[in-house]
């Protein structure tokens, strides 16, 4: 039996011709990295290989490593096997791989999305044999709105809350969704502050990424100095110490977990934007499509629901792998799924 191209084992997604794995979840020699996200660039492998723009991330999380950088579309051979890095839309510097050998194409997505939000590198269909995709958001219910209006709506919160005289503090994951919001946040509102974790983040992504001035909050930062201004701070600075410095303020929360009614309620957050940076239903079977695949591969989500319906009614030879990359922000609750 002829051996497949790219197999899943228990240190991540393998190619044997190349004894090369591509976000491996478990310490390997050669590792190809599609973002910087910490479940998809671990800490231990001999040589990475990555995007050029991810380069100083990845150093920036993982410290002294040894890394080499590619650019879009460059293609480069391990042993016979041709592979290149095309965007993946996900976030800053986030790529898909793609893999040839012998005329045989695979390509892993990594996590994507296929909306152009101003900052990411666009999502680049490729063709190829065999897709292996995510499905964070494999359902119907999952439906993205143009990020144009939920910016508006992001930014009319703001101005609300600046008129009543309290603190906008709105979360997001330091790396990628912070650099978003921070690039179509509307500065003529006021001064936008960060928490340390974002400023630190965004300070690397500044070599490569054009965004607007932010302030660090410190320990001499006072509460009437930020009061009516918007603070970016990552989602696990909710409810810590650090926050209730700045009463009176409101909270809010980016995220497509927000399409559940339940997750603002569970999180305690007063506002929540639906804003998610991977695909929605109709962005993951757009991207199928464009492929002209043949064979699908669905990890990461709502795998199973995701491939039947592949199966049953496009017609793919569609299946699932299990992998352990965490969905956005590791909250597929069921709990949540069940209140509403």
């Amino acid at each position: 039996m002829k051996q497949p191209l790219l197999v899943f084992n228990e240190k991540g997604i393998y190619c044997q011709k190349a004894d090369v794995y591509i976000d491996a979840w478990r310490p390997v020699d050669k590792c190809i990295v599609t973002h910087g996200h910490a479940d998809h660039s671990r800490w231990g492998h001999k040589q990475y290989i990555t995007h050029t723009n991810n380069v100083p991330i990845i150093k920036h999380r993982l410290g002294e490593i040894s890394v080499t950088g590619k650019a879009w579309n460059e293609t480069f051979t391990i042993n016979g096997v041709k592979f290149s890095l095309h965007p993946a839309g996900h976030i800053i510097a986030s790529s898909q791989v793609r893999v040839e050998y012998k005329g045989e194409v695979w390509v892993f997505t990594g996590d994507f999305k296929t909306e152009d939000d101003g900052l990411a590198e666009v999502y680049e269909p490729v063709k190829c044999h065999t897709f292996i995709t995510e499905c964070t958001f494999g359902l119907p219910a999952f439906k993205w709105e143009p990020q144009t209006e939920v910016f508006k709506d992001i930014n009319e919160w703001w101005a609300t809350n600046k008129s009543e005289g309290r603190t906008s503090i709105l979360f997001g994951y330091s790396l990628g969704k912070a650099q978003r919001l921070l690039k179509h946040l509307d500065t003529s509102i006021g001064k936008i502050y960060t928490h340390g974790a974002v400023e630190n983040m965004t300070e690397v992504v500044r070599e490569n990424y054009k965004l607007p001035k932010t302030t660090l909050i410190t320990r001499d930062t006072s509460k009437e100095e930020i009061k009516g201004n918007i603070i970016v701070a990552p989602p696990s600075a909710h409810g810590s110490t650090w926050i209730r410095r700045f009463v009176p303020y409101v909270t809010a929360s980016a995220s497509g977990w927000m399409t559940f009614r339940g997750a603002r309620r569970r999180r305690a957050i007063d506002r929540g934007f639906v804003l998610s940076d991977h695909a929605d239903w109709e962005g993951l079977l757009s991207a199928i499509d464009a492929t002209g695949c043949e064979k699908v591969i669905a990890t990461h989500g709502y795998t199973d629901i995701f491939a039947k319906y592949l199966r049953e009614e496009l017609g793919y030879d569609a299946r699932t792998e299990k992998t352990q990359y965490e969905e956005e922000s590791a909250e597929v609750d069921k709990k949540i799924e069940n209140e509403d």
